[in-house]
């Protein structure tokens, strides 16, 4: 796996270090924001953990870029532990955050966690990908005036294409559309998406659920409404 780690702390990069390679993993390092945009912008990376504070340019920021334009999994790690703060970097497109100080263990048990969730919600290997230009009538899925099409991950709201759903997100919309009239609780998405391993809180939710309605509703077609007290569901 091919690792970009973006960190200031170069004793904490000499850690993290050692912990990569006894895991194989292929990791580069890099110390400040602007060198850790010009690797970005060079080359595909697997995974990206950023520093939130990093100098010359944030982690926040450099993750907004990263959600502008690929599906790589980022990993936040940050010395804030405000309840606002981690919402934040979650909203900006984050899949997970790592509070310092941290084990390394902890932060690799997190990573393996993220890559899970989106094995799971890309139905295999990446280069499956092109399977979806024969898809079928079974690789649709749709209800009144929505289609989500499960091979290519392309969601249709009336006559507008939804093609920039995290994994997480595809995977939420996916669970309301299969079932359009149940409320879930908050707890239960946690579960099925997010699964037993999952290190969060559920508010988590709440910011995904949030990120997804900006992307797939429109004041014709709210979708996704909050029932007040128990949880989500779609709207029918």
């Amino acid at each position: 796996m091919k690792l970009l780690i973006a960190e200031d702390d170069i004793s904490v990069c000499e850690m993290l270090r050692l912990f990569f390679q006894k895991e194989q993993f292929d990791a580069t390092f890099v110390h400040d924001g602007l060198n850790a945009q010009a690797r970005l912008e060079a080359e595909p990376w697997d995974f990206v953990i950023l520093d939130w504070m990093l100098p010359g340019k944030d982690g926040i920021t450099l993750c907004q870029q990263i959600r502008a334009n690929a599906d790589t999994p980022v990993i936040l790690l940050t010395a804030r532990d405000e309840e606002q703060d981690r919402i934040r970097g979650l909203e900006q497109g984050a899949d997970d955050y790592v509070t310092k100080p941290f084990s390394p263990m902890e932060l690799i048990a997190r990573m393996k966690a993220v890559l899970r969730r989106y094995k799971s919600s890309s139905g295999g290997e990446a280069g499956d990908s092109e399977a979806g230009a024969g898809s079928s009538d079974s690789d649709i899925l749709s209800y009144k005036n929505i289609a989500v099409n499960l091979s290519t991950r392309i969601v249709t709201v009336g006559d507008r294409t939804v093609s920039n759903l995290t994994p997480k997100e595809f995977d939420l919309f996916v669970l309301f559309l299969r079932y359009p009239k149940r409320v879930f609780t908050r707890e239960q998405l946690l579960e099925n998406i997010w699964g037993y391993d999952y290190i969060g809180e559920e508010r988590t939710i709440d910011v995904h659920i949030r990120r997804l309605r900006n992307k797939v509703s429109s004041p014709e077609y709210p979708l996704i409404v909050t029932v007040w007290g128990v949880g989500y569901k779609l709207e029918d």
